[in-house]
């Protein structure tokens, strides 16, 4: 139809309405080509760093690998010099010095590298019926019901009484036993399926099966751990009192995969919020003489409010602006008053088949790009910091003349929920922020999925969000 054919309605609607469209329909086969190699190095990723700390170690070594240093303090940093700082093993900032003096601010993409899970109690072994299993305690908010009878593998560090450290990945190579919780066969679980729903699986039953054969004595009790124990130390010369200076973490031991008969999305364990991490960090390695200092900070302790020194709720973030700052003679807080920071973080896409607690107006949909969240919190917008009209518009403007598909997004209905991410805490150091990141289905849950357009235009956001 031509623009004479059309009617003064149909010209006036595509001027002043509003017709988002599937980024499917948007995007040519060549850049659908681009997003969908470039997820085969974000799956990779996802298989590797399934904890916090296998994330700031892959994040180092792809941040050497593209000609990143170790951040040192008291430095004069220069433009396009490339530095990273590791806070504690489980945290890392990483930045590119601009060519602008550091006093107009720095552009931060800020996104966590924790996620649900299930960690080992501080005394974990036991035995019980002659079967020897692990004590758990739950990390951030899991429906308990989905953990049990799924293949797990345990990941962490065990420092021992002498003080040294051994890594642990157990499950993840195909030689690798696998560890489960188990649950009660229907004929029998009567009195389970009369429980309410959050409580069908209770915290105190997400207990790891780990062996069952005994040590051959018949002089002691509690045979099957001793022989557990045994071959924990021989392989790794650990004693039992060693878990209490231990941090393992059991995860879902399945890898990343494409998902759907187009293979247009990724199904993985920890997509909230590595997809967030994964892209911000690509966009950092792929910076290149920017006029404002970039900085991506990947972060800990999200899932659980962001408390500990690990956590942005912590001071770790300033006082890296203020060490970098300090050279040129300025205070970090001159620095962050002036600085803009995108919170990436994901929101929950409208599921088809759960669609009830969404508010389909405001909701973000899988295939419609990277979501601009302005607030997240709770009930009365309460724990969010609430971007402002200017900056919403200002991000707005960036992504439109910049080509990045993005939609807007909340998180469920005004009575059905919420939800926070770090924006408030970095909100609240004077920073202006906005949540930006990717639509996902099942968030929470094992195993999550989210659409590769979407993760493409996310490190794209990021890459102009840091270009500007």
């Amino acid at each position: 139809m031509s623009e004479k054919e059309k009617s003064q309605a149909e010209l006036l609607s595509e001027k002043i309405l509003s017709d988002k469209k599937n980024a499917g329909l948007r995007m040519s086969d060549e850049q659908i080509a681009e997003a969908d190699a470039f997820c085969e190095g974000y799956k990779a990723f996802l298989n590797t760093a399934k904890t916090e700390r296998e994330a700031v170690i892959e994040a180092v070594k792809q941040a050497e690998a593209a000609g990143f240093r170790r951040f040192e303090k008291g430095k004069k940093y220069q433009p396009n010099e490339k530095f990273y700082f590791v806070n504690r093993e489980k945290a890392i900032i990483l930045g590119v010095m601009g060519s602008e003096d550091i006093s107009t601010g720095v552009r931060l993409a800020a996104a966590h590298i924790d996620s649900p899970r299930l960690d080992l109690k501080q005394n974990p072994l036991y035995e019980e019926k002659e079967l020897a299993l692990f004590k758990t305690h739950y990390y951030g908010g899991i429906k308990k019901y989905q953990w049990p009878t799924i293949p797990l593998s345990l990941h962490g560090v065990i420092v021992k009484g002498d003080g040294s450290k051994i890594a642990v990945s157990i499950g993840e190579d195909e030689s690798d036993p696998v560890f489960c919780i188990t649950d009660i066969l229907p004929h029998l679980a009567d009195e389970q399926m009369r429980r309410p729903a959050p409580k069908l699986i209770q915290g105190e039953e997400l207990n790891i099966l780990i062996g069952s054969r005994p040590f051959k004595d018949d002089k002691i009790s509690n045979k099957v751990k001793l022989n557990i124990m045994a071959i924990l130390n021989e392989k790794y010369g650990i004693v039992e009192d060693d878990f209490i200076s231990a941090e393992l973490e059991a995860v879902p031991q399945f890898k990343a995969r494409d998902v759907g008969f187009d293979r247009s999305m990724v199904g993985s364990y920890g997509q909230d919020d590595r997809v967030c991490a994964y892209t911000a960090l690509q966009a950092i390695l792929d910076c290149d003489s920017p006029k404002k200092t970039c900085l991506t900070i990947l972060t800990d302790k999200e899932e659980t409010g962001s408390d500990g020194n690990t956590g942005l709720n912590s001071s770790y973030l300033p006082y890296f602006i203020a060490d970098l700052a300090k050279p040129f003679g300025y205070e970090g807080r001159e620095i962050i008053s002036v600085s803009e920071c995108l919170s990436a973080d994901v929101n929950a896409g409208v599921d088809p088949t759960f669609s009830s607690p969404f508010e389909i107006r405001n909701a973000s949909q899988l295939n419609y790009g990277v979501v601009a969240t302005k607030f997240t919190g709770a009930r009365g917008k309460s724990g969010t910091s609430d971007a402002s009209a200017e900056f919403v518009g200002r991000i707005r403007k960036l992504f439109d003349d910049n080509g990045v598909i993005w939609q807007t997004g909340e998180l469920g209905k005004v009575d059905a929920g919420g939800g926070g991410t770090v924006a408030q805490y970095i909100a609240n150091l004077d920073f202006d922020v906005i949540d930006v990141g990717v639509p996902v289905l099942s968030m929470h849950a094992p195993f999550e999925i989210t659409a590769k357009l979407d993760d493409y235009m996310a490190y794209k956001a990021f890459c102009v969000f840091f270009a500007d």
